[in-house]
């Protein structure tokens, strides 16, 4: 795919630079000439018949976007459509700039810190809940955490509306629910677990045990009663407070109806025991960093 070049205007967006790249796409920072605000610019560009899923990823992308509002879930300004011979060959996504390190890149050190993130999360997530949509590619690498600790969710190019069922797998292999591998129906309870791995991974280290493992046909085609059980992350990180293993092995569940009832619950319960946690703190040891791991 060729690059953008610098300073080429787009919709009346400037090409400042190039931030990242994506399986057909490039990320570019970018200056709206009239106003001077900055932002991401996602193009999308369709150069062989099987790059139009990418297109139409992008586009859904924004339409889910549109319908959002909520200070933990990146925002798209706009979308732009370039056709050749009546078949659209770029697309491009102007989007909030987001400043800051992905969870991935950079865990949480403390309990703190990392069930604020996780708090955070999860009112953004029942937020597109009650909006009728689904993340459904819930993971570390998809949380931003700013300087000051505030997180934006970055990435919605696999929502979808609850109750989908997707033509394809699709999911990250170590964060996805199995009736995602199944395909089956696409629910908040899907987001439930993504999330629940993703505490998970953050908190251990270690990663859940899949319905998608390395290989991908054999898995995919197992009954969910044959996925391993993870072990309890209280048994991998002894910090971790009872309250939160109970709750995170909870929304890990293969069985979707036994994971917790709403993203709200799993809020709340966060919110609870980062409660926990801090009283406790202050009466042992103000002073203790309390590192995650």
């Amino acid at each position: 795919m060729e690059p953008l070049r610098k300073g080429e205007v787009i919709e009346g967006h400037r090409v400042l630079d190039e931030l990242g790249r994506g399986a057909a796409s490039i990320i570019y920072l970018a200056q709206d000439e009239k106003s001077k605000q900055i932002y991401a610019l996602k193009h999308v560009k369709r150069e062989t018949p099987k790059d139009q899923r990418f297109l139409e990823q992008a586009e859904y992308e924004y339409k889910v976007a549109s319908k959002l509002d909520h200070p933990n879930l990146r925002k798209i300004k706009r979308m732009v459509k370039r056709k050749h011979l009546l078949t659209v060959k770029d697309l491009f996504l102007v989007m909030e700039l987001v400043d800051g390190v992905s969870m991935e890149a950079k865990p949480p050190q403390t309990f703190d810190e990392a069930l604020s993130v996780f708090h955070q999360v999860a009112l953004a997530l029942g937020h597109m809940h009650e909006c009728g949509f689904v993340h459904a590619d819930m993971k570390p690498n998809n949380v931003v955490i700013s300087p000051d600790g505030v997180v934006k969710i970055i990435d919605l190019g696999q929502s979808c509306a609850i109750g989908t069922v997707k033509p394809r797998i699709q999911g990250t292999p170590d964060y996805i629910a199995p009736e995602q591998v199944h395909r089956r129906a696409i629910t908040p309870k899907t987001d439930i677990y993504n999330l629940g791995a993703t505490m998970y991974a953050v908190l251990t280290g270690e990663r859940v045990p899949t319905a998608l493992a390395d290989d991908k046909s054999l898995m995919g085609s197992l009954d969910d009663s044959m996925i391993e059980k993870p072990k309890p992350v209280i048994e991998l990180n002894p910090r971790v407070h009872p309250k939160l293993d109970e709750l995170i092995m909870q929304c890990v569940e293969v069985d979707a109806d036994k994971r917790p009832d709403s993203m709200a619950y799993v809020a709340d319960r966060l919110n609870l025991v980062q409660g926990i946690i801090r009283a406790e703190s202050e009466r042992s040891s103000p002073t203790d960093p309390s590192p995650t791991r």
